[in-house]
């Protein structure tokens, strides 16, 4: 079965965000660890967390995918930003053992003109100093659409950080399809070849998880603009493509398109009805 499901607001709990993907016909999802416009995080309750995990475990459903808060920078030129990137992705790292064998996503960071090999060696440094041997989470980084000075905009850069990782078996890359569209990478005419440039340089087995969102920009334009399924550049022929590809079958697909929780129940319906 198609493992599908849209971001859910965490100001609720845990147990809230389990009922309110299973009303959109979901059986993933993806929750914000913290304000994703700040620093702030709501506490963890552990009867709530108990709660949803006997959910999860009566419906059968797998991993969901955590997204660190977009303030994150681990390669800002700014150390006070470091310093909240390092603090915020280590607590992180700590609560999401409430949930283990989970996923935590999360931005490279921008370089901001200190450039791509500087920004990846602070990204990779952060890394070292937060991953734990002990963990069950496996951290994914996300590919960027490139705009401004973005670190991820390539296959190869996430290549250059996972090879500074002492722990790289901790790490893993999720996708996002508006991001590699806008970065320059052709998925609508050359999906397989997409997928084995990837696994050339980072290996399928490292690829964890897909965020679903057309594109509102033509290919290559570095806009990262999130359209709706089927009304952006992307096309809803591919997302079919896509979801029933032999390599990304039943790995976590999750909606970042610009909708509310009608339309996400919708584009959740209509993607499990063109999967095969």
């Amino acid at each position: 079965m198609l493992m599908i499901g849209s971001h859910i607001s965490s100001s609720k709990g845990y147990e809230a965000m389990g009922k309110q993907a299973l009303k959109l016909g979901a059986n993933t999802f993806a929750f914000f660890t913290r304000n994703p416009r700040g620093g702030s995080a709501k506490a963890v309750i552990a009867d709530d967390v108990e709660r949803y995990l006997a959910l999860w475990r009566e419906k059968g459903y797998g991993q969901i995918v955590a997204h660190a808060p977009y303030t994150l920078n681990a390669c800002s030129d700014k150390e006070e930003v470091r310093r909240f990137a390092k603090e915020a992705f280590a607590d992180d790292l700590s609560r999401m053992e409430y949930t283990p064998g989970n996923y935590y996503n999360f931005h490279p960071g921008s370089h901001v003109g200190q450039g791509v090999e500087i920004g990846i060696e602070l990204i990779a440094q952060m890394l070292n100093e937060c991953l734990k041997p002990e963990q069950t989470t496996v951290v994914l980084l996300e590919t960027m659409a490139g705009k401004g000075s973005e670190i991820g905009r390539s296959f190869q850069e996430l290549r250059m950080i996972l090879d500074q990782v002492e722990l790289s078996e901790k790490m893993g890359v999720c996708l996002d399809t508006c991001h590699v569209w806008d970065a320059g990478y052709d998925i609508v005419e050359d999906l397989d070849g997409v997928l084995e440039e990837f696994d050339r340089c980072l290996g399928l087995s490292r690829l964890k998880a897909i965020h679903i969102n057309d594109s509102m920009n033509p290919r290559g334009s570095h806009k990262d603009r999130h359209a709706r399924i089927g009304e952006g550049c992307i096309g809803l022929a591919a997302f079919e493509r896509i979801i029933n590809n032999p390599p990304l079958r039943g790995l976590p697909f999750i909606l970042e398109t610009p909708n509310d929780d009608e339309g996400w129940t919708k584009e959740i319906a209509m993607l499990r009805e063109k999967s095969r």
